[in-house]
């Protein structure tokens, strides 16, 4: 599954605009604690409009949520963690800010220091957490499901009730 457009692909090529993206050094996997809030990050450009199974298909593909083992010792970068931010110099409205111009430099600096990645809270809510993965951590992930999304999921009707679509 770690073959193009795979559960544990991480879409180097692709990227570049995503919030810890630095392609000229890594890949990234974005994962999310819950399946709504990674469905949110997905759906969150369409509030507003009416859900429509189109939103649920990127570059022609449908989209699919993963569930994705990471064992205890990867080293994840907390930056829900005052202790952390404050050793790294970093502010909450600076880890939370989607300025990318930002976020981008703070996530090169955190892999320098030969993190796997980072845990961060979702800006749709607080309590959710996510992460993302350096492609350095990618022999340490397990697959242990996937399933095609579509719009009687319950994951995307959760989604869709909190974007109002």
């Amino acid at each position: 599954m770690a073959e193009p457009d795979g559960a544990l692909w991480f879409p180097r090529s692709f990227q570049g605009e995503g919030r810890h993206d630095n392609p000229d050094v890594y890949g990234c996997l974005y994962l999310a604690d819950r399946e709504v809030s990674a469905v949110v990050e997905q759906l969150a450009r369409f509030r507003g409009q009416r859900l429509l199974p189109s939103m649920l298909v990127r570059r022609g593909r449908p989209l699919a949520l993963a569930a994705i083992e990471l064992p205890d010792r990867a080293r994840l970068v907390d930056l829900d963690e005052p202790a952390v931010l404050a050793v790294n110099g970093l502010r909450p409205s600076l880890v939370a800010t989607r300025s990318r111009e930002v976020t981008q430099p703070q996530a090169l600096a955190l892999h320098g220091q030969g993190a796997a990645g980072l845990r961060w809270w979702s800006t749709y809510e607080s309590l959710w957490a996510n992460a993302t993965l350096f492609d350095r951590a990618a022999a340490l992930l397990r697959l242990q499901d996937v399933r095609a999304l579509r719009e009687n999921d319950p994951a995307v009707q959760q989604a869709a009730g909190l974007l109002g679509l």
